[in-house]
């Protein structure tokens, strides 16, 4: 099939609405949105329902298609970007934007793909309930996306990462045909767990077009603390007493070395060093609870021992909800001011979090031995051992040296990382940034039967070509 008839077919499937084929109008489809990428296509498809994706599919099955799904395009891997081949459609869940169904007595939400998070958020908070993922392009990300990426964010110490929060899903698969798996239910013991392959499957198996996900009880109380501390293990050694006491209470653990600080202190407005002195480690921790009521006394408590024991060396507790998102604001400054200060080279790695403090001093020597000029940008979710750890290259630094850089130190932090007996994406996904690197670091077995299940469901390798594998 021609390519004017494609696209005359898939505008009579969506209407003429829902097609983009104008190249000017598409910038936003075919560009990462950290602009490391940038593909062509010959049309942008926007179904509003799951049958019109449905009728997509069949019409790409039979033409021999490729197909990018793309949600808000908010992704770190460039795995929503199509190649410049000008081959590759993609198929925008934009107009999907349906919640279907709030249940508070089973505690589940049933949305479209396309509902943007924050929008999930708002629901839940309606009936006076909470879903938990949180991240910082939440206003513009979708939940699709979200379950396709099995992105993380900063309450999975608490709530786990999206995988953890889905109990359902509904999906097209690369033929056309409907799977409905949109069953709200905490036990089904009936066979596999479909819905598990496809959660961060980055949209190479199917499409995912809603999802029945689990809610919580709003929270009604917090308190929120910014800590000074010496080393990461003291750090650790401070969430695991954390836990201790307040076991799921504890809702966040968030780690900032103090070159990332102060990078923000330098590059984000209005942004204020919170303690009275710098420390090597910042820690941002909060406890959470379903009660009004519920006091602060245990978590001043808490602290006010660690500082005894020589564990925090400064605190500020907030003493109000502005002052919270104060100290929150700095936590989540970090992304834009690496971006007016230089070209980072991104690790987004987890490792069990007992080992934390042995892999960053490792790392750290590894980086002032190669290149001593390029400062470690370290922060993460120390809750769940997620570091985001970031060498950041000057601004003038020549091209060619920062590529070679970037090849250098992606194979020593990730060669370590596997040592420790972690993971070289923890939760941005895979798609077309470590898709190459996934071959070195998953074993024959794991990869084989990951390609298995790839030819089993898409034989024509026709869903986001030359992404995850």
């Amino acid at each position: 099939m021609d390519r004017q008839s494609l696209i005359s077919q898939l505008a009579h499937i969506v209407g003429p609405q829902g097609v983009i084929h104008e190249p000017d109008d598409q910038l936003p489809y075919v560009k990462d949105w950290l602009g490391k990428w940038t593909g062509r296509t010959p049309v942008v498809v926007r179904p509003k329902n799951t049958t019109e994706v449905s009728a997509i599919m069949r019409l790409c099955h039979q033409t021999h298609t490729p197909t990018v799904t793309q949600g808000g395009n908010t992704g770190m891997s460039g795995g929503a970007t199509p190649d410049d081949s000008n081959s590759q459609i993609i198929l925008s869940t934009q107009r999907m934007q349906n919640i279907r169904t709030l249940d508070p007595l089973n505690n589940t939400i049933t949305a479209d793909a396309g509902v943007l998070l924050e929008n999930i958020q708002k629901a839940a908070a309606k009936i006076e309930r909470l879903f938990p993922l949180s991240l910082g392009a939440q206003g513009s990300c979708t939940i699709g996306g979200n379950v396709a990426t099995n992105a993380g964010g900063t309450a999975v110490v608490r709530y786990g990462n999206t995988r953890d929060l889905v109990l359902g899903l509904e999906v097209v698969l690369p033929d056309g045909r409907i799977w409905d798996g949109l069953r709200g239910l905490r036990k089904d013991n009936t066979g596999y767990d479909l819905k598990n392959i496809f959660i961060g499957s980055e949209g190479t198996l199917g499409v995912i077009t809603g999802a029945v996900l689990k809610l919580f009880p709003a929270i009604q109380s917090q308190q929120t603390a910014w800590l000074g501390m010496r080393s990461i293990d003291d750090a650790v050694t401070l969430l695991r007493q954390f836990q201790g006491v307040f076991a799921e209470g504890l809702s966040a653990f968030e780690m900032m070395t103090h070159p990332a600080l102060d990078l923000v202190i330098k590059g984000v407005p209005n942004a204020k060093q919170p303690l009275h002195q710098s420390a090597s480690i910042n820690v941002l921790v909060e406890v959470s609870h379903a009660s009004a009521n519920a006091s602060s006394d245990l978590f001043e408590q808490v602290l006010t021992t660690a500082m005894e024991g020589g564990l925090v060396t400064d605190a500020v507790i907030a003493k109000s909800s502005q002052q919270a998102a104060t100290l929150w604001a700095l936590r989540e400054g970090i992304s834009t001011a690496q971006v007016s200060c230089g070209k980072a080279i991104k690790h987004d790695i987890a490792l069990p979090i007992s080992a934390l403090g042995a892999f960053v001093n490792e790392a750290d020597e590894i980086c002032r031995k190669a290149y001593p000029d390029f400062p470690v940008i370290n922060f993460g979710h120390v809750g769940d051992g997620n570091l985001h750890y970031n060498v950041l290259a000057p601004k003038a630094v020549d091209d060619e040296i920062y590529q070679a850089a970037t090849l250098e130190l992606n194979r020593k932090i990730h060669d370590l990382v596997t040592q420790y007996k972690g993971s070289i994406s923890a939760e941005h996904g895979v798609g077309q940034l470590r898709r190459d690197e996934l071959k070195r670091y998953k074993s024959s077995v794991e990869y084989d039967l990951m390609m298995t299940i790839k030819r089993a469901l898409d034989p024509n390798q026709l869903m986001n070509p030359g992404k995850l594998i």
